[in-house]
């Protein structure tokens, strides 16, 4: 949909107030400078379904250590949603991302969750987060649990995005919107939930600072090579938050 809320953007400004935010065209080409592996994995006892409901149940006052990128300001903020589908597989649970197609004039070829503006007829947050994952990629909601949120983030275009987090039943069938997504690929929550995968990046803009997060994912393929999936800036930061919040 037009004015879709940014899968991907930088997760931390540390600038004096400026009028234009830098394009990163590949944020691939931006050095690391670290990963965060010092931080302990989320054991497999914390990614259960059950437990991940019971924290929701026993949330509290959580407060978001990334709470947003900054950057520009516009007259009134845009609220928006995207859906964290947590898909049941043998294995464990998998975070369910989607590849934007090539063509878009924003985002183009990034990796994002579900998700876009609120429109008028959604009564919440939840319900917005539903009916994109539904036109996206074709999630029905009678397979969809949803569990519970996080804070807003806040990207630098000043959507206001909630992450609803969600159990997803697998038996779904995928049918994208071709316009908007090229790709759905699935990723471990386990792989995710481990800092040792976070990579920090970091480049000067306009005599201050820029970082983002990374957490690139790579997929064998049947011919014995190699798919990398460059997950970074806002996607990766709602995931790092959703590591703190089950973490406590």
């Amino acid at each position: 949909m037009q004015g879709h809320a940014p899968g991907v953007c930088l997760w931390r400004i540390e600038l004096a107030r400026r009028v234009s935010v830098p394009r990163i065209p590949d944020p691939r080409a931006v050095p690391a400078v670290g990963s965060d592996d010092h931080l302990p994995a989320l054991s497999p006892e914390h990614l259960s379904p059950h437990a991940i409901r019971r924290r929701f149940v026993d949330a509290g006052y959580w407060q978001a250590p990334i709470p947003g990128d900054g950057g520009l300001r516009r007259s009134q903020p845009v609220p928006a949603s995207v859906l964290v589908p947590l898909v049941h597989r043998e294995d464990g649970l998998h975070v369910l991302l989607t590849r934007r197609t090539d063509h878009l004039r924003d985002h183009a070829g990034q990796i994002s969750f579900p998700g876009g503006r609120s429109e008028p007829g959604d009564p919440d947050a939840v319900a917005t987060a539903l009916r994109e994952a539904h036109e996206e990629v074709g999630l029905p909601p009678e397979l969809i649990d949803p569990i519970g949120s996080l804070p807003t983030y806040t990207t630098v275009t000043h959507f206001v995005v909630t992450p609803v987090i969600a159990l997803v039943r697998p038996d779904f069938e995928v049918r994208l919107d071709a316009f908007e997504v090229a790709e759905v690929f699935e990723v471990p929550l386990a792989f995710l939930m481990s800092p040792a995968n976070h990579r920090r990046h970091r480049f000067p803009f306009d005599g201050g600072e820029r970082q983002f997060l990374s957490m690139p994912w790579r997929r064998p393929t049947p011919e014995g090579g190699e798919v990398e999936y460059f997950i970074w800036g806002a996607t990766a930061a709602m995931l790092r938050n959703l590591y703190h919040f089950l973490a406590r």
